[in-house]
């Protein structure tokens, strides 16, 4: 089991990483995206576009759009996922306003193309550890959780929106690189973490209902009971399957770590369901 101890040093080591994250997020935004009015997605992309038509600073946009956002995950999403990732943008915010904006190039290639990676690296890792960069994937993740569209339209909606806010506010050049961006972005995140928005996790264990009373302690979702035999030692086992998004995915890591660390899991990505998605499937 893990100890108390472990467990404060893993959260230590999880804010850490946020800061780290944050602080890559904003080098990628003020050195390479904002002086080339190349826009990043989600929240970070809106917030950009208002810094641009009104008196304030994407930082300042970012945590503000983000508040309302926060409140929402609180209730639909999870607390704790909520309050990493709003402390994720808060960091950001601070970032962005005391690192200056400082164009390094003036070919607005290289700046969609770096910016991209670099914010996207920034992102990718909080999101490794169980955290986000706040925005619309909370929004997107609460309008699929209200209909039967997949998490993915969302997601290709709300940021085409941006794309062609920023055709229409500033010229298509800047649209096009923020495609570009975009893409180099995903990616980045499909290397470091997935950009597949549910998983699905297969777990063979010697210890399932202690297992599934730990998951469910954590995450609600429904779990199917597979029996199982070791094709080694043949001894019995049960596989559990359990379908989470991407967000759960690090709670879902640290549970079967401390529950059984050495449970077998095959984690594949998961492009669509049908049926229930809760813990009374």
């Amino acid at each position: 089991m893990i100890t108390s101890q472990t467990t404060i040093f893993q959260e230590i080591q999880k804010v850490g990483v946020i800061i780290a994250g944050a602080f890559i997020l904003a080098i990628g935004l003020n050195f390479f995206l904002i002086p080339a009015n190349v826009f990043s997605s989600g929240a970070t992309g809106i917030a950009q576009i208002l810094a641009a038509i009104f008196p304030l600073s994407t930082g300042v946009f970012l945590f503000l759009l983000n508040i309302p956002i926060a409140i929402l995950g609180w209730v639909k999403v999870g607390k704790l996922f909520t309050f990493y990732s709003f402390l994720h943008v808060a960091l950001t915010t601070f970032f962005l306003e005391v690192i200056p904006v400082y164009e390094l190039s003036s070919d607005i290639l290289l700046n969609g193309v770096f910016g991209g990676v670099i914010t996207a690296f920034g992102a990718a890792i909080a999101l490794k550890w169980g955290a986000s960069a706040g925005g619309l994937d909370i929004i997107a993740l609460v309008l699929a959780r209200m209909s039967d569209r997949p998490v993915g339209q969302y997601f290709f909606i709300l940021n085409a929106a941006i794309v062609l806010t920023a055709g229409i506010v500033f010229n298509w050049e800047s649209a096009l690189y923020t495609l570009v961006s975009l893409y180099v972005g995903s990616r980045v995140i499909d290397a470091i973490h997935t950009r597949h928005v549910k998983l699905t996790a297969f777990i063979v264990t010697k210890k399932p209902e202690e297992l599934r009373k730990a998951i469910h302690q954590h995450i609600t979702r429904g779990i199917t009971r597979i029996p199982a035999k070791g094709g080694y030692d043949a001894t019995d086992k049960e596989m559990l399957m359990i379908v989470v998004t991407r967000y759960e995915l690090y709670a879902l890591q640290q549970v079967i770590q401390e529950i059984d660390e050495k449970a077998f899991t095959n984690i594949v990505n998961t492009t669509e369901i049908y049926g229930l998605f809760r813990q009374n499937d």
